[in-house]
């Protein structure tokens, strides 16, 4: 068995900056060593681990399942060494980054009020990425994002332990561009186009499952999956929308659109989504002790009582 003590930390440093390059020559090139002897500490790293780090492709370097779990621990060694270099020399760390994802179907509303206790902090740095959950919990779980928000937790897309917290959660509206007069839900949104969200969607299903219910026939106009674009076409037509209040909180807080009604027993829930891990971000706790009505900031009436059903 090998002791920390035994560990090469030049070694890790090389075997580190080859699995980000990818390429044994480039690293070389870039770190003014001979390629010769940057393979060499790479082949006693894997001597002293007991095992391969690297596996070629043809002319790429490929992570094995072992370097990948010590690309990870790298990663947090050195993240922790540059902490504290910074600390020691001002006292304070210097520019941290928080790199966080979130599906591309994420109000773009949420994730700014989600960053918001960030914004304007001197020595802090956000870089923030859209994709599809799978796609960002793999870049997670590889340490190269902090956390991942999405509107559903994660399931068993990774391997790897992923915790899935709860953060938000809101009724969906149907909204307009301007007041109809009588209108009244169900019976109302037959007389009318709608744009609601994709057939992927959570709300989608659940709002589906719901007409049904209640033996209502929706026209619907368009299927959005992105909410940017739905906030868009809620507003340039003369269709209602079937979105969480806060993808349109401005319109509303400006009259552009109107709230008609809060469908019953329907939601969107928002996540931040983790992985385990020995050292946490510093800044995720400043962004996660938010309470739920700071992150939505929608004024809200009262939700209509479901309508009876025989």
């Amino acid at each position: 068995m090998v002791n920390v003590e035994q560990i090469n930390f030049h070694h890790l440093r090389y075997f580190w900056a080859v699995a980000k390059e990818g390429n044994l020559t480039r690293t070389a090139a870039r770190l003014r060593v001979a390629q010769s002897a940057l393979s060499s500490q790479i082949h006693q790293l894997e001597e002293q681990l007991g095992e391969a780090l690297f596996r070629k492709e043809g002319r790429r370097l490929v992570l094995t399942e072992a370097g990948q779990i010590t690309l990870a621990y790298a990663e947090q060694i050195f993240a922790a060494g540059g902490q504290l270099l910074s600390t020691l020399e001002r006292g304070r760390p210097r520019e941290q980054v928080l790199r966080i994802g979130a599906v591309a179907t994420l109000s773009r509303n949420f994730q700014e009020s989600f960053v918001k206790p960030l914004l304007g902090q001197p020595d802090v740095r956000l870089c923030l990425e859209s994709g599809g959950l799978t796609a960002l919990l793999l870049r997670l779980e590889q340490h190269e994002l902090d956390l991942v928000l999405a509107n559903r937790p994660a399931g068993r897309e990774l391997d790897g332990p992923l915790r899935s917290r709860r953060i938000a959660r809101q009724h969906v509206s149907i909204v307009g561009p301007r007041r109809l007069k009588g209108f009244r839900f169900p019976r109302s949104i037959a007389d009318v186009p709608m744009i609601l969200p994709g057939r992927e969607s959570d709300i989608r299903s659940e709002f589906d499952a719901l007409c049904e219910q209640l033996g209502v026939r929706v026209r619907v106009l368009a299927e959005v999956e992105d909410m940017a674009m739905m906030r868009l076409l809620a507003r340039d037509t003369s269709a209602l929308a079937l979105v969480p209040s806060i993808v349109v909180r401005d319109e509303l807080h400006e009259g552009v659109l109107h709230e008609h009604c809060v469908v019953p027993g329907l939601f969107e829930t928002f996540y931040a989504i983790l992985a385990e891990r020995r050292f946490q971000h510093p800044l995720l706790d400043a962004v996660l002790a938010r309470d739920e009505h700071d992150l939505l900031e929608v004024p809200r009436r009262p939700t209509p009582k479901a309508p009876r059903t025989s």
